[in-house]
């Protein structure tokens, strides 16, 4: 048996079915761009761990920094000894999230903890209960993310009964208006929760799992003025945006309009389990002594390769490389469109691009051949994911550090993926 059937026999063996797994194959060396299976077989990694190495597998200057923690110290609970690296990299947050006038930072362990606390830092704020999230929205998968998360299957899929007041309105795509999403809002107020007790609206700037929508201007500028009528928060959920992906450091810099509290996590500490709420500091302060925080949030170790990545972001201009090899990319697949007659879509914003199939000649997804391109890109050497409500996205996250060269090959397997 292969090292890999090993593994994959041994995993069926000792782990739960409902950790969904892609590949079949065992990862036991990665840099930057590229991924070698216990086989010694090299993949180009257009995952990046679901969003998570928009710098890299292992940069070396996040390496370096992690070393140097490690040398010193790896935890101590930030709640019982505190510790400089903490507060540096909230200063650091504080200094660039889009967010106006004086603000605050807490730090978590993953993104679903992040929202799951901007929830509560909202409500503690507003002393109101109810959250207004999105269709096709995609918040984590703790209770209070599934049921932010407009997405069933397999999200929410047997895990019920969700938490209370939280409500959804269409997101605008998939033939859905900025003015039929504003309007269902408007249909919420009047007929399931008074504007009053809505202490704020979530949503992602770009939809990850929902398909890559990217949130149209006039979306955030409606959303902002509702807040400001009716004094509701407005939270941007940057967990998959976040970190120069979009062609900015966050998705919220393409907008006039600001929002009063935003999540990050994925990107920002490049591969390290770490997680933030940045928000407006009155309102960040609402929660009393004990309200946030958790035993592994902020770890020293995920602190410093955070203060690395967003040296590297700087230091490497990754921000503009992001709209360099995303527009590359979204050139690359409208090309396709004429030997590819599945190709519905290309969209995105920077280098978060996806590509939607529907069935040729039609309107209907076609969540087979996504299924099939995928398949045949991996047997290829490139790891692709799919998204979308109904599964016939492919998206693209490469890390921002991908070699030119390696992106090029990438592009030649996925044209090659498609036709075949």
């Amino acid at each position: 048996m292969s090292k890999n059937a090993d593994l994959h026999a041994r995993r069926l063996a000792a782990t739960p079915r409902g950790v969904g797994v892609l590949g079949d194959f065992f990862a036991v060396q990665a840099d930057n761009a590229t991924l070698t299976d216990a086989e010694g077989r090299q993949f180009i990694d257009f995952a990046s761990g679901i969003a998570v190495l928009n710098t890299g597998h292992r940069h070396p200057k996040v390496v370096e920094a992690v070393k140097a923690q490690l040398d010193a110290f790896s935890h101590t609970c930030y709640q019982v000894v505190p510790y400089e690296g903490y507060v540096q990299l909230a200063e650091k947050l504080n200094q660039i999230v889009p967010i106006a006038g004086p603000k605050k930072t807490a730090f978590f362990t993953t993104g679903a903890e992040a929202v799951e606390n901007a929830v509560k830092i909202a409500r503690a704020a507003t002393g109101r209960s109810g959250i207004i999230a999105f269709s096709g929205a995609f918040h984590g998968r703790t209770m209070m993310g599934m049921a932010l998360t407009g997405k069933v299957n397999p999200y929410k899929l047997n895990f019920g009964p969700m938490p209370a007041d939280v409500f959804h309105a269409p997101f605008p795509a998939l033939g859905v208006s900025v003015a039929d999403t504003l309007k269902y809002v408007q249909h919420l107020f009047k007929s399931d929760i008074d504007p009053k007790r809505v202490a704020a609206f979530i949503l992602e700037p770009v939809q990850g799992e929902g398909g890559f929508y990217v949130a149209p201007k006039e979306l955030m500028v409606g959303l902002r003025k509702l807040c400001d009528e009716h004094g509701i928060l407005l939270i941007a959920d940057e967990i998959q945006t976040g970190f120069g992906r979009t062609g900015k450091t966050f998705a919220m810099d393409h907008h006039e309009v600001k929002a009063d509290l935003m999540t990050m996590a994925k990107s920002l500490a490049g591969g390290f389990p770490l997680s933030a709420v940045t928000g407006r500091a009155e309102l960040m302060d609402a929660p009393a002594p004990g309200g946030l925080g958790g035993t592994y949030a902020g770890s020293p170790l995920a602190v410093a390769a955070a203060l690395a990545v967003i040296d590297v972001i700087e230091a490497e201009q990754l921000n503009a490389r992001a709209e360099k090899l995303g527009k590359a990319l979204m050139d690359k697949l409208n090309s396709l469109k004429g030997a590819v007659p599945q190709i519905a879509d290309v969209r995105g914003l920077g280098f978060m691009v996806a590509v939607e199939f529907n069935k040729a000649g039609s309107s209907e997804p076609d969540a087979d051949f996504a299924k099939k391109v995928q398949t045949e890109a991996m047997k290829r050497g490139l790891i692709l994911l799919t998204c979308g409500v109904y599964s016939n996205v492919i998206r693209f996250l490469a890390p921002l550090t991908i070699p030119d060269d390696q992106f090029a090959e990438a592009l030649t397997i996925l044209e090659a993926a498609m036709k075949a």
